[in-house]
């Protein structure tokens, strides 16, 4: 049995109830159940909530809160696998014997049903613990600069100063969507990165949105890309 958990609590303080807001005119965790849905891998979409309000919206959308998550589960200084294993043990005890489950972020509007099906095929082919979409750093990291209080600039890393770009290894980064992993790797607390196979995806469909402005550069993206243009 294949599960998805969507994590999405209550208390967002950057973007006020942020999972909930309305997004190209639905509610954005809906995206995520949409995603979910759409990719057909899945015996049970699962939204783990401490609130009421997101549950009822996420039944509305075709997903099931079959358990509250707890208040200590719930606070902003909570890492994710610890959420996604107390999610899989209330389902273990309901009776479903799980084999994969895919933690799925609630404000991924990007995501791609595509993508969901080809990382599982990846992580079934080479027995892994997790796998996640990850995009290129669109300038080489070893190129980065600090900012001296003087207001000159500082390379952190002088041997690559010369160096020209196409030369420097490619490095990548979390694109913060989703992670499928094995049963037992979420619940013996492995870690998600380091015990993990990267999927690369394109960086245009990769956006973190944690302020105003990163909502509503996300919102013109979306538009663009499902009127075609992209």
């Amino acid at each position: 049995m294949n599960i998805a958990i969507i994590p999405g609590r209550g208390g967002s303080k950057r973007i006020q109830r942020k999972n909930i807001k309305g997004f190209a005119d639905k509610p954005m965790i809906a995206h995520a159940i949409i995603a979910a849905k759409g990719c057909g891998l899945f015996d049970h979409i699962i939204v783990s909530t401490d609130d009421e309000e997101i549950a009822k919206i996420a039944r509305l959308w075709g997903a099931e809160t079959p358990f509250k998550r707890p208040d200590s589960l719930a606070d902003e200084f909570t890492p994710i696998v610890p959420v996604i294993a107390h999610a899989i043990r209330a389902c273990l005890d309901i009776g479903w014997f799980v084999d994969y489950v895919c933690c799925i972020f609630p404000c991924s509007p990007f995501i791609s049903a595509d993508d969901l099906i080809a990382t599982l095929t990846d992580l079934q082919a080479q027995d892994a613990d997790f796998i996640y979409p990850v995009t290129e750093f669109a300038h080489p990291v070893q190129r980065a600069m600090r900012r001296l209080s003087s207001g000159r600039m500082q390379f952190l890393n002088p041997e690559s100063e010369l160096s020209r770009t196409q030369d420097l290894e490619k490095t990548y980064h979390d694109a913060g969507q989703f992670y499928w992993g094995q049963t037992n790797a979420w619940l013996e607390h492995k870690k998600m990165h380091t015990d993990g196979l990267g999927y690369p995806i394109p960086n245009w469909r990769v956006i973190d949105i944690d302020t105003e402005d990163d909502w509503k550069r996300a919102e013109l993206l979306f538009s663009i890309v499902n009127n075609g243009v992209i």
